[in-house]
C-alpha cells in the first residue's frame, strides 16, 4: 500500500483529473447549449445543434457527478465547508441543470413556436449558468473564503451569496464562461456544415480571444493578490488537523510555487497558446484540431489555478490558520487506497465507453439528417 502522503498527492492529482474530465466531456455540450440561441436561427437549424449533444450530454454527466463523489470521499471536510459556504450559488447551479434533461426530452414533443423557444433558453441556462458560478467558485477560492472553526471542528461560514460575485471572482466567471464556450463551438463547428459551422466557428474564435483576454488579466491580478504561504513545519504523512499549522496571507504568495518550480510556466503557456491555436484552427476550418487544442487550452488553464493554490484547497480570509490544504482536509489512509484502486478499475471503463460512443455516433448532424427523422432526433 501507499504511503499516507503519497496517496495525498495522488487524490489531490486525481481530483484535478476529473476537474479537467468534465470541463472537457461535460464543457462542450454546456457550450454547444450556450451557444444553441445564437448559432441556430430556425428550428431545424436549433435541432441540428442539439442533436449534436443529444446522444451524448447525459453520458458525460458521469464526470460531473464523479467529481462531486470524489469530493465528498476523498475530501469530506473540503466538501462540507464548501457547499455550506457556497450553498446558494451550488444551488443555482442545480437549479439551472434542471432545464438540461427536460429541455433534451421534451423540447421536441410539441410543435409550437413558443412551448420550443421558452425550452432553447432553459437549455441555454442550463448550459452557460453552470461555468458561470464555477469560475466565480474559483475566483472567490483564490481570494480566500470567510469561515472559520469553532474548538469542536464545526466550521462557520461568515459571508454571504453577494460576496462572491466580486470583481475577481466575475472575471474568473468570464475565464470559465470563454473557456467552455469556445470549446463547445469547437465540437460544434466539427459536428455540422454550411451557416452553421460557420457560426459556430465564428463564435469559438471570439470565445477563443475572449479567453486569452480575461485569463492574461486574471494573472496579473494575482500577482498582487494576497495569497496563502504555510510557514509550520508539515509532515505529509501526519493525521489530519486542520488547525494544526499556521499561515500567512501575503501579496504575491500565489506566484511561489512557480519561483520554486519555473516550469509550471507552462501550465499558462498551454492555456494561453492553447485557446490561440484553437483559434487558428477553427478559421482553417480543421475543427477536430481545434478541439484538441481547445481541451488542451483547458487542461492549462485548470492546471494553472491548482498550481497557483497547491498545497491548499480551501483557503480561509477569515481564519487563515483554518485553510484546508492537501494535507489536512483529506480521509483515512484506508479510504483513500480503497478509492485509488476503484478509480484505477472504474475509471478506464468509463473512457472507453465514452470513446466507443462517440466513435459510433460520428459524422456530421444536417438538416437532411433531422427531416429525416422527425419523430426520433431530438
Amino acid at each position: 500500500m501507499l504511503d499516507y502522503g503519497t496517496l495525498k498527492i495522488i487524490w489531490w492529482l486525481l481530483v484535478g483529473v476529473l476537474l479537467v474530465g468534465f470541463a472537457i466531456m461535460d464543457g462542450h455540450d454546456m457550450g454547444v447549449g450556450t451557444l444553441l440561441p445564437f448559432v441556430g436561427r430556425s428550428d431545424l437549424e436549433r435541432r441540428v445543434v442539439i442533436n449534436t449533444v443529444g446522444p451524448h450530454w447525459d453520458g458525460n454527466q458521469v464526470w460531473f457527478i464523479t467529481g462531486g463523489g470524489a469530493l465528498f470521499a476523498a475530501w469530506p471536510v473540503v466538501y462540507a465547508t464548501a457547499f455550506s459556504g457556497f450553498y446558494w450559488a451550488m444551488m443555482l447551479v442545480l437549479w439551472a441543470l434542471f432545464f438540461r434533461p427536460v429541455g433534451f426530452d421534451y423540447r421536441s414533443k410539441i410543435h409550437h413556436p413558443l412551448w420550443r423557444s421558452v425550452w432553447d433558453w432553459g437549455l441555454f441556462v442550463g448550459g452557460a449558468v453552470p461555468p458561470l458560478v464555477f469560475g466565480i467558485a474559483f475566483g472567490n477560492l483564490l481570494q480566500g473564503v470567510p469561515f472559520h472553526f469553532d474548538r469542536y471542528l464545526v466550521s462557520t461560514y461568515t459571508g454571504s451569496f453577494w460576496q462572491l460575485l466580486n470583481p475577481f471572482a466575475l472575471l474568473a466567471g468570464v475565464v470559465s464562461s470563454a473557456m467552455l464556450t469556445m470549446q463547445g463551438a469547437a465540437y460544434l463547428g466539427h459536428r455540422t456544415e454550411g451557416v452553421l459551422q460557420t457560426r459556430a466557428i465564428r463564435a469559438g474564435v471570439v470565445a477563443a480571444v475572449v479567453l486569452c483576454l480575461s485569463f492574461a488579466a486574471a494573472g496579473i491580478w494575482l500577482q498582487s493578490m494576497p495569497g496563502y504561504r504555510i510557514t509550520s513545519a508539515i509532515d505529509p504523512a501526519a493525521l489530519p488537523d486542520v488547525l494544526g499549522k499556521t499561515v500567512l496571507r501575503e501579496a504575491g504568495a500565489w506566484m511561489a510555487n512557480y519561483a520554486r518550480q519555473p516550469w509550471l510556466w507552462l501550465l499558462p503557456a498551454l492555456g494561453l497558446g492553447g485557446a490561440l491555436l484553437a483559434a487558428l484552427l477553427l478559421l482553417q476550418r480543421r475543427a477536430l484540431a481545434a478541439f484538441v487544442l481547445s481541451s488542451l487550452a483547458l487542461v492549462g488553464v485548470i492546471g494553472t489555478a491548482g498550481a497557483s493554490m497547491f498545497p491548499f484547497v480551501m483557503p480561509s480570509s477569515s481564519m487563515p490558520d483554518a485553510s484546508l490544504t492537501v494535507w489536512d482536509s483529506v480521509s483515512s489512509h484506508l479510504s483513500l487506497a480503497i478509492m485509488l484502486w476503484a478509480t484505477l478499475i472504474f475509471m478506464p471503463l468509463v473512457i472507453l465507453y465514452t470513446s466507443w460512443a462517440y466513435r459510433v455516433m460520428r459524422g456530421k448532424v444536417t438538416t437532411a439528417h433531422i427531416e429525416a427523422h422527425q419523430h426520433t432526433a431530438y
